[in-house]
């Protein structure tokens, strides 16, 4: 299946989603059909924290019909933080549309996990994925709005420094001693803070889940109606 991706929701990820999905295609021996188109970081963060659904959903989804006319057979958004503006988006996509969210809320079940600990940008996290994280409970960290505001700056910036990874560390630990099994890296850039480093608890990353399963539509082992079955037809 031919995969549209709009991307561009955070430097560091964008790399990552093009270099995996191509390794996996390769390992496969298939060949990946792919198409991706760029949305504006800054754009999507003023529009969210504007409260600006409609508007930001207009915009994907003249990204999404660019999509369709370069022949993608389904799209996805390569971050979780612009899913504030899911249901509007979805209302006016011309391809059916995963939701990075349905991948780690599928991988979670999979696993038996009751409870994960989840790390993103503030409003994300508030909101529990936006109300798409259906199969697990999850925990918060205290401190919600510094540690938002932390992975925010850091995916806007492409880097991540030793305080904030220090940050998020430290929050992640603390849902670990209230309870969580494991901790969600709910945001697809954290890969700059955790990438190659063990911080002390077990990780769930988002966008490895995500690329997972956008690789195994790529190259056929799954279709869009298995997903739609397994999810009860949560993509549109």
């Amino acid at each position: 299946m031919h995969v549209g991706l709009i991307t561009g929701l955070g430097p560091a990820a964008t790399v990552v989603y093009y270099q995996r999905l191509n390794q996996i295609a390769a390992d496969r021996g298939c060949r990946l059909e792919l198409t991706m188109v760029e949305a504006n970081i800054r754009e999507v963060l003023a529009n969210n924290l504007a409260g600006r659904a409609q508007e930001q959903a207009e915009i994907f989804a003249a990204l999404l019909h660019r999509l369709r006319a370069a022949g993608a057979d389904f799209a996805s958004i390569t971050a979780i933080g612009p899913l504030f503006c899911w249901e509007e988006t979805r209302a006016l996509s011309p391809l059916p549309l995963i939701s990075a969210v349905t991948p780690l809320d599928l991988y979670c079940a999979g696993k038996g996990y009751s409870q994960v600990g989840l790390l993103g940008t503030a409003r994300a996290m508030r909101t529990k994925l936006f109300g798409q994280m259906v199969r697990t409970g999850v925990l918060l960290p205290e401190n919600l709005e510094p540690v938002g505001k932390a992975y925010q700056d850091m995916a806007v910036g492409g880097r991540c420094d030793e305080a904030t990874r220090k940050l998020l560390f430290d929050a992640g630990r603390e849902m670990m001693e209230q309870g969580a099994e494991a901790v969600a890296l709910a945001g697809t850039d954290l890969l700059l803070a955790f990438d190659g480093r063990d911080p002390g608890f077990p990780v769930i990353d988002a966008l490895e889940v995500h690329v997972a399963m956008l690789a195994d539509l790529a190259t056929g082992r799954i279709s869009l109606a298995d997903i739609r079955q397994e999810t009860g037809a949560r993509i549109s």
